[in-house]
């Protein structure tokens, strides 16, 4: 273990088994382009894990720790040892329950150091209640499940949020986008540019930006007002709306919306708003622990028996078939996922 040294400019991360290699080394490298085009050490790093062990990203890869989260916590007791930021990385799976993390984490916010959370890392924050009331970046894989364990959280499907001293991304290429942000903060917009010209950056995004790509690149369509109605669906998924009640369809005739549907999409709207809450529904079987009822009733669902017939005509399994299925497959070691994605 080397000794900790600490000042304005440190940054702690806590990295979670499964945790994204992407959205962690997206933000080491704004730090390090930082500290290359400032010319000086203006930013330093550290990484934690709760037991001071090497931990394993989600491809593999293990990253070791230079402290664990005991002496981590013991630090914030000493003055002049908080660093500038503590960092918790997670991945696309939901992390387990770690009270020892979420104490750190509550104690960080009582001495007041930010906090930022990546990806997956967001779960350790909500569950330590520090989200509550705040706006936070989730992915889009996350946000069913995350909505309805955390409804307190002011959860968005951003790349991502700041909100006071509370930094969220989604992942991916976000991490570095937002670091980016905070860097400007500190340095300057030239030094901000100058960093998006070293990493060949040509565009950074804006905390607030949507994620997925809008519906009409998604979707291959153009008809703005289908673009509205699906946007009518996709945001009414636990109680679906009439299609004749929503406003962007109230100046149509059911016959009318029928063959716009069909021309557009290859099926009747109704089976549309149908497989976009099978869809989601896909999505919490696969991504979350959430009963199956919660799940039947967070899509739209009333009975857990009409969800269950109606999702096994649409996947050709059980719901409960979906879950066990999943927690096989991540049982299996990394290379056997990864011959099972080559062979699919």
């Amino acid at each position: 273990m080397q000794q900790a040294r600490m000042d304005g400019s440190r940054f702690i991360f806590c990295l979670i088994d499964g945790f994204a290699l992407h959205a962690f080394s997206g933000a080491l490298d704004a730090l390090r382009i930082a500290n290359e085009v400032a010319g000086r050490p203006v930013y330093d790093w550290q990484v934690v894990t709760v037991h001071g062990r090497p931990a394993s990203s989600s491809c593999g890869m293990r990253v070791a720790a230079d402290f664990s989260l005991a002496e981590a916590r013991e630090w914030l007791c000493r003055p002049g040892m908080a660093p500038r930021f503590a960092v918790v990385c997670g991945g696309s799976a939901i992390p387990a329950p770690d009270r020892p993390l979420e104490a750190w984490l509550r104690l960080c916010r009582r001495s007041r150091i930010p906090l930022a959370g990546l990806a997956g890392g967001l779960y350790p924050l909500a569950r330590a209640g520090l989200l509550d009331e705040r706006r936070c970046a989730v992915h889009w894989a996350h946000f069913p499940d995350f909505s309805e364990r955390f409804p307190a959280a002011k959860a968005r499907q951003t790349t991502f949020e700041i909100d006071a001293d509370l930094h969220t991304c989604a992942g991916g290429n976000a991490s570095f986008d937002m670091f980016l942000e905070i860097i400007e903060q500190d340095l300057g917009k030239d030094i901000a540019n100058r960093i998006c010209e070293v990493a060949l950056c040509g565009q950074l995004r804006e905390a607030g930006e949507r994620q997925r790509l809008p519906l009409q690149a998604r979707l291959g369509i153009d008809n703005a007002l289908l673009i509205r109605i699906i946007q009518q669906m996709e945001a009414n998924l636990s109680e679906p709306l009439r299609l004749a009640d929503m406003p962007p369809a109230s100046g149509l005739s059911r016959r009318q919306m029928e063959r716009l549907f069909r021309r557009e999409m290859g099926r009747t709207p109704a089976r549309y708003y149908l497989d976009l809450r099978l869809e989601r529904a896909h999505l919490l079987l696969a991504t979350s622990s959430l009963p199956v009822i919660e799940i039947a009733m967070a899509c739209g669902f009333s009975t857990a028996s009409h969800f269950s017939r109606t999702y096994r005509e649409r996947y050709g399994c059980t719901p409960q078939g979906t879950r066990l299925a999943e927690v096989e497959r991540r049982s299996l070691p990394e290379s056997r996922r990864d011959e099972e994605r080559h062979v699919a």
